[in-house]
Parts: C-alpha cells; sequence; structure tokens
C-alpha cells in the first residue's frame, strides 16, 4: 500500500451549501514524495476541500482516495496515516509545549516516550522551550507547535491549511524552512493551501490552482514556469513610444497586456538580448528590462481578472 505513487486521488468532487456551490467538480492527485501546493485566493473553496479530505464534511458528490484507499469506507485506517493542522492549531495556552504534545498523543491514543516528544519539539524547533508554558509563545510558535503534535504519531501526509496566516516574515520563513525539512529529509508527503504565491513558489514541487471551485491549472512546478514562456517587464522614458514601436515590429505577438505603468512581453528568456538590441535600433530609451518568471506572473496568463492578483499578493 505504502508503495503506491498516488496517496491522494481526488475525483469529480463537488460541495454545495444551499445555493453555493463551493467546489465544483474538482478532480486532481497528489504523489508520493510531493509538497503540493493548493493555491487560491479567499473563497476559491481551498478550506473545503480540505475539510473533505479530512473528512470533516461531507461532499455532495464526487470520490476520495486516499492511499488506495476509499475515504468513506476506510475513513478510521487512513487518518491513522495523515496529520493535518487546519487554520491556527487548538492547543492549551496554559500548558507547557511538552504537557501539549503529550497531552494530544494521550487524547489519540499513542504511547509516546519522553525521548519521542522531545524529539518532535526538537524537529519544530521548540526543543528549548519545551518546559514553557503555549501563552509566552509568538503566534508562529504555536503554529510550529500545532505541526509537532499533528506529527506525533509519525504521518505519511501533512495537511497544512494556510500555515502562515497571521505570522510575522520571521514566521513565515520558519514553517517554510519547516515544510522543507519534513520533504527532504523525512519523505513526507505534504498539501499546503494557501493564497500567498511567493511562500508556495519556494516550496512547492508540483501546484494546484483553483477559483470558485474550479481547477484552473495543476502540474510540476517546471513545466509550468516554462523558460519559453517568460514574461519579461520593460521601462522606459516614453511607453506609448515604444508600444508603437513594437506593434510595428516581429515583437508584435509576444506584447501582454500592460499592468500598472509598464510594458509586458511573453517570450523565451534567451530571446531577452535580442529584444534589447531591437529596443536600441527603435531608439526606445530603456530605462530595465526585468523578466518575471514567477508564480504571480504564471497566474496573471491563465486568468484575465487582475482583482485576483490582489487578493493573492495583499
Amino acid at each position: 500500500m505504502l508503495n503506491m505513487q498516488s496517496v491522494i486521488k481526488v475525483t469529480n468532487l463537488t460541495k454545495q451549501f444551499k445555493n453555493l456551490t463551493a467546489v465544483n467538480n474538482l478532480s486532481f492527485s497528489v504523489n508520493r514524495g510531493d509538497v503540493y501546493g493548493f493555491l487560491g485566493q479567499n473563497g476559491a473553496g481551498k478550506s473545503t476541500t480540505i475539510r473533505m479530505l479530512l473528512t470533516l464534511i461531507a461532499p455532495s458528490s464526487g470520490e476520495i482516495e486516499l492511499f488506495g484507499m476509499n475515504l468513506k469506507q476506510h475513513r478510521t485506517d487512513i487518518l491513522r496515516q495523515v496529520g493535518a493542522v487546519v487554520e491556527k492549531p487548538d492547543v492549551y495556552k496554559y500548558l507547557s509545549a511538552y504537557e501539549n504534545v503529550s497531552l494530544f498523543a494521550k487524547l489519540s491514543g499513542i504511547k509516546v516516550t519522553h525521548q519521542i516528544i522531545m524529539d518532535q519539539l526538537d524537529m519544530v524547533g521548540l526543543a528549548s522551550r519545551a518546559k514553557d508554558t503555549v501563552k509566552t509563545f509568538s503566534q508562529g510558535m504555536k503554529q510550529r507547535l500545532g505541526i509537532g503534535i499533528a506529527l506525533v504519531h509519525n504521518p505519511q501526509l501533512i495537511i497544512l491549511d494556510e500555515p502562515t496566516n497571521g505570522l510575522d516574515p520571521q514566521g513565515i520563513a520558519d514553517i517554510r524552512n519547516l515544510i522543507l525539512r519534513l520533504s527532504r529529509e523525512m519523505g513526507k508527503t505534504i498539501v499546503v493551501s494557501s493564497h500567498l504565491l511567493s511562500e508556495i513558489e519556494q516550496v512547492a514541487s508540483r501546484l494546484l490552482i483553483i477559483e470558485k471551485g474550479k481547477k484552473l491549472v495543476e502540474g510540476n512546478a517546471n513545466e509550468l514556469f516554462d523558460p519559453a514562456q517568460t514574461i519579461v517587464e520593460i521601462e522606459t522614458l516614453d511607453n506609448q513610444f515604444t508600444i508603437t514601436k513594437l506593434l510595428e515590429s516581429d515583437w508584435k505577438s509576444c506584447l501582454q497586456p500592460q499592468r500598472g505603468n509598464n510594458i509586458l512581453l511573453k517570450l523565451h528568456k534567451e530571446k531577452i538580448p535580442e529584444l534589447h538590441r531591437s529596443l536600441v535600433l527603435m531608439d526606445v530609451q530603456v530605462i530595465s528590462i526585468q523578466p518575471r518568471h514567477s508564480l504571480e506572473d504564471y497566474f496573471l496568463q491563465i486568468t484575465a481578472n487582475s482583482q485576483h492578483v490582489q487578493a493573492f499578493t495583499n
């Protein structure tokens, strides 16, 4: 069972709340060892999907398989292999970090030794604060403690729903590094939902982007960021003059809808020097030429409505 390639397989999943379709005929798969970035703006259906994966709510229709087993039929066996943190972790603030891990292990029917608890706290960077009460912790430390608790039974699959919400830059970096460690050093399969594109870009090996409960795109990160689809942002002293010149040239087909005050073209990154030479020959006064091959730029290519990008990047 554990040698199967697919850890999660979702087929035609739909969830309706009265007149609202929160998840709409969604299909995707997560492979063993993936750090799977589950992306969408707030309200896109990410948390609803995750709650269905964890059996917290029931689907209206569709199928969910985890570890090759039907979730509805094998719920108990499946959830023994899953650890999750949904939104902010529920921890007891007047107990110490050590006492929280010990208590949750007992509530889950797991026998743990002192060493196992300390190993869990060390893994999430809290061993030195084991005896301190959680009320003295920052939100980022509480988040890491929640992840440590979710891992106490050594699950194969870890699901994190918006794990960096409300964290400061250091807290976000700590969670990012923890995700990478769990993946690279411990071989865990991880699903991370977020609306922060820049964070997911730094950790994900595969991506799913959804909008209004529907899948926009799914695939390997390195395939989605094809160098032949590089967005180049140009700043000049006279953008209108530059656009006119580009429209009269062979670069016309590369022009993209303008974002802000700068000019965007889509081309293979190896053509950037040639573009620069062409602009000089056109007497364009160039201030900067900047390749922007990021997840945010990819998202701009697959959605026509710029308001979504604002929701992702605010």
